[in-house]
């Protein structure tokens, strides 16, 4: 069996929205009373980048 993934594989649209929404129910665990205004910047980021994300699947299809 070999050692080593290759990650140069081209991954079908079926792969690419599977490997998406399993990346999207990770278990996180966040507190909104520890969160300081870098935290706060990176969840509306992380949020604007799914939005770009999902559009960029839907418009594929």
């Amino acid at each position: 069996m070999p050692r080593n993934k290759r990650f140069d594989k081209v991954l079908t649209k079926t792969e690419k929205i599977k490997r998406m929404q399993s990346a999207k129910n990770e278990d996180v665990e966040f507190s909104a009373e520890l969160a300081d205004s870098e935290d706060l910047e990176a969840i509306r980021r992380s949020e604007v980048a799914d939005r770009r994300q999902q559009r960029i699947i839907n418009d594929s299809e």
